[in-house]
């Protein structure tokens, strides 16, 4: 019996709690402030694909260094309300390395280069306009594979954005 009084006693409290607590509680006024950016008043390569030809490829001279080509790209932005820019090349990377454009070749993949130096593929690019990364391409294959000839393509996504 003593257990059910007990019982009663919690339910009680915890109804009067209730009834308390809203006069307890605080009250204030959050204000948020957001700035809407539109997109950057880019236009890149004049709206023109951008196209690295490698010409011919011989199959056993893929080294990851040898026929290294510029990609050959501009980008032109007016009223810009920034230069810190941030461009990403999105695609889907090669089933040997996710870092590299995959090709329509299993074994065949394609580095890009950033100022010289390896850029992985959907990573971000920082730079300030108008001084563009210098951007190459390279032919990589999968390590101890021996490549098919025939002819080879890729295709990536180059966005250009604020920082």
């Amino acid at each position: 019996m003593l257990k059910g009084t007990r019982v009663k006693i919690s339910a009680c409290l915890g109804g009067m709690l209730l009834l308390v607590s809203p006069l307890v509680m605080a009250v204030t006024t959050v204000t948020v402030k957001v700035t809407v950016v539109a997109p950057p008043p880019c236009v890149i390569n004049g709206d023109q694909p951008i196209e690295v030809n490698f010409d011919e490829v011989v199959t056993t001279r893929v080294d990851g260094s040898s026929y290294t080509r510029e990609v050959p790209y501009n980008v032109t932005c007016t009223g810009a309300t920034s230069n810190n820019m941030v461009m990403q090349i999105t695609g889907t990377g090669a089933a040997f390395d996710p870092n590299v454009l995959g090709t329509n070749q299993d074994d065949l993949g394609i580095a890009l280069l950033n100022n010289g130096k390896a850029q992985p593929l959907n990573s971000d690019i920082k730079f300030t306009y108008p001084n563009l990364p210098v951007l190459k391409a390279v032919p990589v294959k999968r390590t101890a594979s021996t490549l098919k000839a025939g002819a080879f393509s890729a295709g990536a996504t180059m966005k250009v954005d604020y920082q």
